[in-house]
């Protein structure tokens, strides 16, 4: 018998790190170790943390870096994946130009993969999540924004500039009048279906709503704090403008996975974030457009599933990429 072999995933986020080791079969060795980002100390406190916090990891699971055999990193934002850099992160600032993978690499003196997070989610979900048993699927992750990740094959689709995957910037409405996104153009999915946008286009369709609703009650005593679970819990009780705030999400949603479908013909289509708490009639739901508005071959045998990961996601992930790397050389 082969003796086990293990993996350090490390998942980069603006306000925590979490880090845990990985086992061949992809199982976390104990829970995640979570540190404090803190972006604004600077970069090279950044990559201390980051170091800091794969030792924790090694430790909490009775380990050492001898039993490592290599180390994957996701972090967020712009990047050079093949330079293994971060260029210039919105939620990580005032970090820029950042070699990660090389300090990595240089300090714990082990392979290390580098990944964008919402591809490292996507291969979580690929290997041992929702789509483990497909040969291809296409993950959106529906947050704060609106990211995601091509799997074919165990290849993850980087893109020569690093940028494959961006499914919150496909065009889903005109550029000259849609939603604007917050990269500065118009129509993105992004500007339609993340739980933010999901939150204002709550508030405009609430200005105008000549019906009974819950959520605009809610609405006008909290404003401050309103959110898009908090629409997606009104909805589920039956207020008919929090339903149609989420039919019209389900409806963008599908508009994306159609693109993708259309492009990538993948087994699967999963659905990924806080969304997916909101449970199968949302899933259903986007289900249903999908083979409304998609190509008819294709959509008939896709599969549309929410992701099974959870926020570990992204560090079983970064493990597996390390995995991948090992197994290529």
């Amino acid at each position: 018998m082969s003796e086990e072999r293990y993996f350090v995933g490390l998942d980069v986020g603006g306000t925590t790190m979490k880090a845990a080791v990985v086992n061949n079969e992809g199982h976390p060795q104990s829970v995640p170790a979570v540190m404090d980002t803190h972006a604004e100390r600077g970069q090279d406190a950044g990559l201390e943390t980051m170091c800091a916090t794969i030792r924790k990891a090694v430790a909490d699971a009775k380990l050492t870096m001898d039993n490592i055999a290599a180390i994957g990193v996701a972090t967020p934002g712009l990047m050079d994946i093949k330079a293994g850099l971060i260029l210039d992160p919105p939620n990580l600032k005032p970090w820029k130009n950042v070699p990660v993978r090389d300090h990595i690499q240089k300090v714990f003196g082990k392979p290390t993969a580098y990944q964008n997070d919402a591809n490292a989610a996507a291969y979580g979900e690929f290997w041992v999540g929702a789509a483990q048993e497909a040969k291809s699927m296409v993950l959106f992750t529906l947050g704060t924004g609106v990211g995601g990740g091509i799997i074919i094959n165990d290849v993850i689709i980087e893109g020569e500039h690093s940028h494959g995957g961006e499914l919150g910037h496909l065009r889903i409405d005109t550029p000259d009048r849609g939603r604007i996104c917050g990269c500065g153009a118009r129509g993105c999915l992004e500007a339609y279906a993340s739980a933010t946008n999901v939150v204002k286009r709550a508030r405009e369709e609430m200005a105008c709503w000549r019906g009974v609703s819950k959520l605009r009650n809610y609405y006008t005593a909290n404003d401050d704090v309103l959110t898009a679970r908090l629409v997606f819990e009104l909805a589920a009780g039956g207020d008919d403008l929090a339903r149609k705030i989420v039919d019209d999400t389900a409806y963008y949603l599908a508009l994306g996975a159609c693109a993708l479908i259309a492009t990538v013909d993948p087994d699967m289509v999963v659905f990924g974030g806080g969304m997916v708490a909101a449970g199968e009639g949302f899933r259903s739901l986007i289900d249903g457009y999908v083979k409304r508005y998609g190509l008819p071959f294709p959509t008939k045998t896709v599969k549309i599933s929410f992701a099974s990961l959870g926020s570990d996601a992204g560090f079983i992930g970064a493990a597996g990429c390390a995995r991948l790397l090992v197994q290529k050389k």
